[in-house]
């Protein structure tokens, strides 16, 4: 277990909050509006409620970045959080957190899925903020929306300017990120066929697990329009044996 955490992270371990967790309502879809426009108003309220995010700290919390200025995404499912606090003792906040990655209270949030579809670039504060959000002990859960190759493309682009000295290299399946809660023995997209997660290293810290496939059970995801691509079929297993991993090593 990582002994450098920082105090509001061993507080969230210890403790059990009496907040409730932030939900993100959104306004309701009239008759005749497509499944895509409905998809983009509830983008639209994820990104303002980013402007001011409500958490209860003394929980794990997982935030849903907000990024290139008025990108996010709903088509990444927060069903795996729920999952973590079934099957672990982790005092686990079951829902999403958006929050702006350009913004200071991006680094109270231990963990943070990033997601999205169509090309993007990153601010320059929100360069910063990530490097030193990773640096700092934050973990990444990324992967594209609808398996899309125009953000799988923006992404490894953004990463190779943000993290040079760093790569995403292919995990594999003896890692311990695949076996510290459930035992995972291989990975396959939704036809079927071998699939595989990338993951970056820093300093022997696994900082970010990444799939082009598509990590984001998106059956489970409301709102969202997308079909779910080439989506990895094991993805919800993955997704809690990566935030139980990122949170105890």
């Amino acid at each position: 277990m990582n002994r450098n955490l920082p105090k509001y992270l061993w507080a969230a371990l210890l403790t059990v909050g009496t907040l409730g967790a932030l939900t993100v309502s959104v306004f309701a879809v009239g008759a005749g509006v497509s499944a895509e426009q409905k998809q983009k108003e509830m983008e639209a309220a994820v990104v303002k409620a980013a402007d001011a995010p409500s958490a209860d700290l003394t929980k794990l919390q997982c935030a849903n970045l907000v990024y290139a200025g008025t990108k996010s995404s709903i088509c990444f499912a927060d069903k795996f959080l729920t999952d973590v606090a079934t099957q672990t003792n982790l005092n686990v906040g079951k829902n999403f957190i958006p929050v702006r990655l350009d913004a200071d209270n991006v680094f109270d949030f231990p963990f943070c899925v990033w997601s999205g579809e169509d090309d993007f670039s990153l601010t320059k504060k929100e360069r910063e903020n990530l490097r030193k959000y990773v640096l700092n002990g934050g973990f990444i859960l990324s992967s594209p929306g609808c398996s899309d190759p125009r953000w799988d493309t923006a992404l490894r682009r953004e990463l190779k300017l943000i993290f040079p000295e760093y790569k995403l290299v292919k995990l594999p399946m003896s890692h311990p990120v695949f076996s510290i809660v459930n035992q995972i023995t291989q990975l396959t997209d939704k036809h079927g066929a071998p699939a595989f997660v990338e993951g970056m290293e820093i300093n022997g810290r696994l900082v970010m697990v990444y799939s082009k496939d598509g990590l984001n059970d998106v059956s489970n995801a409301k709102g969202c329009c997308c079909c779910g691509g080439n989506m990895i079929a094991e993805s919800v297993l993955v997704n809690v044996n990566v935030f139980t991993y990122a949170l105890l090593y």
